[in-house]
């Protein structure tokens, strides 16, 4: 399949300017959202919720991040597969990343720099912190106005508090040559929601329904908001995640953020609501943290659709 430029990405505003939860513009912004994800799996949000400063300080964080030596690196280890540190990898030369599980908490964004850095690092900590909390805003704001679009705002709400969120910090080094270089292999997310935000490298490619794969240009002030294989199945098949890859052309390195949304504690069902003559029960409940690890055995690798055989009626 070629890659294909010409077409982009819809772009939506949410900005706290353009979210007026009184006005009638609210409904028909929450529509969007919902159609658009529908449409498209992905979107790009203009966002307001991060500070240039904060920008700057998180992406300069990640640098000093990656600059430390692979063995202290290598201590960052999640029980969840492929959360805690990756690189070095043969079959992915360009690709490096970290995670911060549970991030929006100060004790983890603490004991994650003190692992790091022992004898500490204030400024790391503190724009951890203050950026995964600012994303994590985003979520709730796209989140809500799903949930209002389709009517489930209660069903939301009750899943709300189980929400957990995975910051990983992303390196990409440059390609060699003028050839596109694999940073990362096509794949789907497995969250409920992803958010990317990345520097002023691209790299990131989509797959539409068509089989086409389209090249996202998007700028440091903007997200690329995707939903991942548990969204398709709380939303009955309404919702799918697209598969992405990464491609990466040109001679400086690629620095990603992505925040990635999980549900612990709590089994996700399709809402009621979402069940009809036209869209008939898709999936079972299913516990989300368990679906991962699935996604790492055999079968879930083999699988077409992890969460259709995970979890598919």
């Amino acid at each position: 399949m070629g890659s294909s430029t010409q077409l982009k990405l819809p772009v939506i505003d949410l900005s706290s300017k353009s979210l007026d939860l009184n006005s009638s513009s609210w409904v028909t912004k929450c529509d969007e959202v919902r159609h658009t994800l529908e449409e498209h799996r992905c979107f790009i949000a203009v966002y307001d919720g991060v500070s240039r400063e904060l920008r700057d300080a998180i992406f300069l964080a990640s640098q000093e991040l990656f600059n430390l030596p692979t063995e202290v690196k290598a201590l960052n280890i999640l029980d969840t597969p492929y959360s805690g540190y990756s690189g070095q990898q043969a079959m992915l030369p360009l690709y490096e990343s970290l995670g911060i599980e549970d991030v929006t908490t100060a004790e983890v964004a603490e004991s994650f720099t003190k692992l790091m850095w022992p004898s500490g690092n204030q400024s790391f900590c503190e724009s951890v912190l203050m950026y995964s909390k600012a994303v994590a805003e985003l979520d709730q704001i796209v989140m809500k106005m799903v949930a209002k679009s389709y009517g489930i705002e209660e069903h939301y709400e009750s899943i709300r508090g189980s929400t957990i969120y995975l910051l990983k910090p992303t390196k990409y080094l440059r390609a060699q040559g003028n050839e596109k270089s694999l940073g990362l292999l096509p794949h789907s997310d497995k969250s409920m929601m992803t958010y990317l935000h990345q520097n002023e490298v691209n790299g990131l490619e989509i797959m539409t329904k068509d089989g086409e794969w389209i090249e996202v240009d998007y700028t440091p002030s903007s997200y690329v908001v995707m939903a991942g294989d548990a969204c398709m199945a709380w939303t009955n098949g309404r919702i799918e995640a697209p598969t992405h890859r990464v491609m990466m052309t040109g001679d400086k390195d690629r620095y990603v953020l992505g925040l990635f949304v999980s549900i612990r504690d709590h089994h996700i069902q399709v809402p009621q609501q979402l069940v009809d003559e036209d869209h008939p029960l898709l999936f079972h409940a299913f516990d989300h943290y368990k679906f991962m690890h699935f996604y790492h055995t055999d079968e879930g690798i083999k699988s077409e659709c992890p969460i259709k055989t995970y979890c598919g009626i």
